[in-house]
Parts: structure tokens; sequence; C-alpha cells
């Protein structure tokens, strides 16, 4: 599978952002999406995760109750919802596919298989 994150940019605290990943190739046979993010300077962290199997979310402490996932209608395309954003969510974000079912272990599975170029998201105080 392939993937193309999109959607980044500047915005400001307590704004909302909208990332894209689109998929290509297959997908059909993907068992767990995700987004993963890299501060500056910091180590890449997973932030949520679905199942493809009951799409049950599953999301960071940090994330929980501002960001949510969803997928489009052709199956092929995963969106982040970002609200409520803090100058601290400002790093690169990256859409991420394995064909691994993790289930509730996807937030701790460490590196997915397959993943999207990286999406700058900045967010000034």
């Amino acid at each position: 599978v392939q993937l193309q994150a999109s959607g980044g940019g500047l915005v400001q605290a307590g704004g909302s952002l909208r990332l894209s990943c689109v998929a290509s190739g297959n997908f059909f046979s993907v068992k767990t999406w995700g987004w993963y993010r890299q501060p500056p300077g910091k180590e890449r962290e997973v932030i949520l995760c679905m199942s493809s199997d009951d799409y049950t979310v599953y999301y960071a402490d940090s994330v929980k109750g501002r960001f949510t996932i969803s997928r489009g209608t052709a199956g092929n395309t995963m969106f982040l919802q970002m609200n409520s954003l803090r100058p601290e969510d400002t790093a690169v974000y990256y859409c991420a596919a394995d064909y691994k079912a993790y289930g509730s272990g996807c937030l701790s599975a460490g590196s997915y298989d397959y993943w999207g170029q990286g999406t700058l998201v900045t967010v000034s105080s």
C-alpha cells in the first residue's frame, strides 16, 4: 500500500485543521491505520489508530477529546480532524498502515510497515 498525506499548514492556537491520507495499492488488506507525529527534536509517536475490522479508534492521551479520525466513503482515504490545536501539537504528521491487526495494542505497536510522507503542522501561540 502507498500512502500520501496532505493538509498541513500554519494555524493559530485554538484553531482546527484536517489532514488527509490517500491510500493506493492493496489498501483493502490493511488491518490497522494510524497517525503518527514527530515534534521538532523529539521522537515519533503514534497519536491514534483505527482497526479496519470494526473501526474502533484508539487515542493517545495527548490528543483525546481534540482529534478524531474518519474514513472516506471510498475506503481509501483517512482523515485526521484536529481541533483545539495547541503549540505543542506542532509536528510533522504521518499516516501509516499495517496489514497486521493490532487491536487495542495499535498505540504501542511500534513502527507500522507502511508510511506516507509527512506533512508539517505548525501551531502558533
